[in-house]
C-alpha cells in the first residue's frame, strides 16, 4: 500500500509535459492588470487595499489621507471594535490579569464585559472546554499526522457530524457552535500534537485534561508541557500573544475567506475550515516559523552576534537569494498593511525583552534587536518599496514561542487557536447582513478560438 501511495506521488514526465503545457496557456503578465486596472491581491500600486465591504469589528491605521489626495505614512494603530489595541492590552495589565477571554467577548459582542459579565462568559467557555466521548482516540489518535494545521482542519470538519444542529445557521445557533470552537480549539491542537508525538516520534503520550480555573493561554501550557508546569510571566505573554493576534481587520486573508465562505450560507465547520486553509499559508499565519528558521540560519553564519556590517552584509545574502531559503525575503519584516511600525509587534517587544532575561537569552534577544534595526536599512537600500519597513509581529512571536519551548508543528495553530475569535465575529456579521453571495468579477483576457473537431488536431 505504502509503495503504491509512493508510485502515485512521483511527478512523472508525464505531469511535467502537462505542467509545460499549463505554464504556457495560463500565465497572465503583470502588465495586463494596470492595463486593465485590476488590482492584484486587491491591492492598488500604493498598497491600498480596494474595500470589499463594511466592519464594526476591528480598523487598522497606517497612513494619514491627505486634502491633496496623498498619502502619509504614519505609525500603525489597530483597534478591536473602536478600541485602542494599546488600551486595552495597558487595562488589563494594569489589574494584573489576562485579557484573551475579555477579547472575544469584545469583538462578538461589540462591548467590554463589567466583571460579572465576564466570569459569565468565562464558565461558559470552560463549560465547552471539552470533546466529544472518545473524539481523541477515535479522530486525532487514529489519524495523526505531522501537519497540525491540517489536522485541525480535518477535526473541525469532522466535529460537524458530532452536532446535530451542524447546519442551523440561524444566530443563536452559530454563536453557540462558534463559543464551542473558540474552547476546543486549543484541545484540539495540543491533543493533535501529542498524538503526532507518540505515533511519529515515538514519544511518551500524556493526554491531559485542561483545568477549570486556568484561562486558556494557562491550559495551553498545562496540557502541552510534561509536568504541566508554567511561570506567571510565561502564562502572562502567551496571552498576550492570543490577544495581538485574535483579530486584524476584515481584509486579511483568512478573515475575508471567512466572509467569502460565510457569504454562500454553508455551516460553521465548513467556514472554519477554510479560514484554517487560508490560516495555513506561508504567507499568512505561517511567517513566524520562517522566522525562527531564518534567525537560526543566521546566528550558525555568524562570527560575532554584535557586528553590524556582518549582519547586514548576511541580510543582503538573504534579500538577494544567496542565502537562507533561497526566496530573497527577510522574514518578519515589513507587512502589507502596516509602513512605519506595527502596533502589535511594539507591544510584544518589551515582553519579549523581559522574557528572554528570564530564559537567559539575552543575547538572542540583542541579535533580533540588532536584525530589527538593521534590515529596514537593507531592504531599502535592495529594494524600490513604495512604504516604510518595519518588524512585524511575527518577528518576535516566533522568539517568543522558542523561548516559552512550544514546538515549531504548534506556531500556526497557536495563530489559529487566537483568531477563531476574529473569524467567529466575521462570520456573525455576515450573517447579520444576510447580504449577497461573494462573487467579485474577474476580466477576461484569452483570445477566442474556433473549435477544432479531432480529426484535424495536431
Amino acid at each position: 500500500m505504502a509503495t503504491a501511495k509512493k508510485e502515485l506521488t512521483k511527478i512523472t514526465p508525464q505531469i511535467m509535459k502537462y505542467v509545460e503545457q499549463c505554464s504556457n496557456t495560463t500565465y497572465i503578465e503583470p502588465e495586463m492588470y494596470i492595463k486593465y486596472d485590476v488590482k492584484r491581491g486587491l491591492r492598488d500600486l500604493n498598497g491600498k487595499g480596494v474595500v470589499a465591504g463594511l466592519t464594526e469589528i476591528s480598523e487598522i491605521n497606517s497612513f494619514i489621507d491627505n486634502p491633496d489626495g496623498t498619502r502619509t505614512p504614519c505609525d500603525g494603530e489597530l483597534y478591536y471594535r473602536g478600541i485602542n489595541i494599546n488600551d486595552l492590552v495597558n487595562g488589563f495589565l494594569n489589574d494584573n490579569r489576562q485579557g484573551y477571554e475579555e477579547t472575544v467577548y469584545l469583538l462578538l459582542f461589540g462591548n467590554l464585559p463589567n466583571k460579572d459579565e465576564l466570569k459569565e462568559f468565562r464558565e461558559l467557555l470552560t463549560k465547552y472546554r471539552s470533546l466529544p466521548k472518545n473524539f481523541v482516540r477515535d479522530v486525532l489518535m487514529k489519524a495523526s499526522g505531522k501537519d497540525m494545521m491540517n489536522v485541525l482542519a480535518r477535526s473541525v470538519l469532522t466535529l460537524y457530524a458530532y452536532d446535530d444542529k451542524a447546519d442551523d445557521t440561524s444566530i443563536p445557533n452559530v454563536l453557540r457552535q462558534s463559543l464551542q470552537l473558540i474552547s476546543e480549539m486549543p484541545l484540539l491542537a495540543v491533543y493533535a500534537y501529542r498524538s503526532y508525538l507518540y505515533y511519529e516520534k515515538k514519544k511518551s503520550l500524556i493526554i491531559r485534561r485542561p483545568k477549570a480555573e486556568y484561562s486558556t493561554a494557562e491550559n495551553i501550557l498545562y496540557m502541552l508541557r510534561k509536568d504541566g508546569s508554567f511561570t506567571p510571566l510565561e502564562a502572562k505573554i502567551l496571552d498576550l500573544a492570543l490577544v495581538l493576534h485574535a483579530e486584524h481587520g476584515g481584509g486579511n486573508n483568512s478573515s475575508f475567506t471567512t466572509h467569502v465562505v460565510t457569504s454562500s450560507g454553508t455551516d460553521t465547520y465548513s467556514t472554519i475550515a477554510a479560514s484554517l486553509g487560508s490560516l495555513k499559508g506561508p504567507r499568512h499565519g505561517g511567517a513566524n516559523t520562517k522566522v525562527v528558521e531564518m534567525i537560526d540560519n543566521i546566528k550558525k553564519n555568524l562570527k560575532d552576534y554584535t557586528n553590524e556590517d556582518e549582519i547586514k552584509s548576511y541580510l543582503t545574502k538573504i534579500l538577494n537569494k544567496e542565502a537562507f531559503d533561497g526566496k530573497g525575503l527577510i522574514y518578519g519584516m515589513g507587512h502589507a498593511v502596516y509602513a512605519l511600525s506595527d502596533p502589535r509587534a511594539n507591544i510584544f517587544k518589551s515582553f519579549v525583552e523581559k522574557l528572554s532575561k528570564e530564559k537567559g537569552l539575552e543575547k538572542d534577544f540583542k541579535l533580533c534587536a540588532l536584525i530589527e534595526k538593521l534590515a529596514p536599512e537593507v531592504i531599502a537600500k535592495e529594494r524600490k518599496i513604495y512604504k516604510g519597513v518595519s518588524a512585524n509581529i511575527d518577528f518576535y512571536s516566533g522568539f517568543v514561542y522558542n523561548m516559552l519551548g512550544l514546538p515549531t508543528e504548534l506556531f500556526t495553530p497557536i495563530f489559529a487557536i487566537a483568531r477563531i475569535a476574529g473569524w467567529s465575529a466575521h462570520r456573525l456579521e455576515e450573517l447579520l447582513l444576510n447580504g449577497k453571495i461573494i462573487r467579485p468579477g474577474y476580466q477576461h483576457v484569452c483570445p477566442r478560438h474556433e473549435y477544432i473537431p479531432m480529426e484535424k488536431r495536431k
